[in-house]
């Protein structure tokens, strides 16, 4: 198999309507039942909270657990958002951020995990685009800086307004200019808005640690307005789909990655409504697919 699989637990974490919820232990046995070698485990409850796992004896616990089934911990997933709360900034917000991405990178130390996943931040009405730029970069940077006391990398997701066209991140690591600060670039971004996935893929394939993906189908949405007697038409619908079942070009972007010279990880998740529903057997029949399609590509 060409790049290491790894399950995200966000897959398994009852988040979305109908979704089936499994505690993290029950997760670390479904993925090793499933024939997952890696997870990228979801830092936020019911899964990895700091305010849980900084206590050292619960998080060797959990590496114990890990090591028992066969399973390596390769991400811990980070949720942050640089530009939260921005109309107060009286509120030390972005140091809150900080500290707690250096907490990840902690616990991250401890069971075994080389990387921390973040995101960047959202568009916001107070900020203007060039403070936003600075704000994000400097305090990336400095979650970098303070994650290398711990020998963890931190990876930029495309997830949030900043950094999401390739060129952006691309310029924003560059800007970061940390050495343990990569990419964790996902095709889904650049799909979405119609870019040229192959190429997206070779700018970033040299920063890039990891990525993430799941497939998607397009359902076409309208609103209807009785005054025309016609329908108005709204952003479409990204309805998740098995692997090898959507739109999103996966053979090219993991094909350029790999020729760019990216070995890393590759995560599934399963991190909004799929098609099927959400049930156990319906979450485990996507993931099964996606090591099936995933071997073959």
């Amino acid at each position: 198999m060409p790049f290491t699989p790894v399950l995200h637990s966000v897959s398994y974490a009852g988040f979305w309507p109908g979704q089936a919820r499994l505690t993290l232990e029950e997760f670390v046995a479904k993925a090793a039942d499933l024939g997952f070698p890696a997870v990228m485990l979801m830092a936020k409850r019911p899964h990895l909270s700091v305010l849980d796992f900084e206590d050292p004896d619960k998080a060797k616990r959990l590496r114990d657990l890990l090591d028992a089934k066969g399973v390596a911990a390769k991400v811990i997933a980070g949720y942050t958002n640089f530009s939260s709360d921005a109309e107060h900034p009286e509120i030390p917000q972005r140091e809150m951020q900080i500290a707690h991405v250096t907490s990840l990178a902690r616990v991250a130390s401890l069971i075994g995990a080389p990387m921390v996943r973040i995101f960047t931040a959202y568009e916001h009405p107070g900020v203007g685009y060039s403070q936003l730029w600075y704000n994000t970069v400097e305090a990336i940077r400095e979650c970098a800086r303070r994650a290398s006391d711990f020998g963890v990398t931190i990876g930029v997701q495309n997830h949030h307004d900043l950094g999401a066209h390739h060129d952006t991140l691309h310029d924003l690591l560059e800007a970061i200019g940390e050495p343990n600060c990569k990419a964790m670039f996902d095709a889904w971004s650049p799909a979405l808005q119609g870019q040229d996935l192959a190429a997206a893929a070779r700018k970033l394939a040299p920063l890039t640690c990891h990525t993430t993906i799941a497939d998607y189908q397009q359902r076409q949405r309208f609103h209807y307005q009785p005054n025309v007697v016609n329908f108005e038409q709204k952003t479409a619908w990204s309805q998740a789909v098995p692997m090898g079942e959507g739109f999103i070009d996966y053979a090219a972007f993991l094909g350029e990655l790999r020729q760019g010279g990216f070995d890393g990880t590759v995560a599934y998740e399963m991190c909004s409504p799929l098609l099927g529903g959400g049930s156990i057997e319906n979450l485990d029949r996507y993931a099964r697919q996606f090591l099936s399609w995933l071997a073959q590509v």
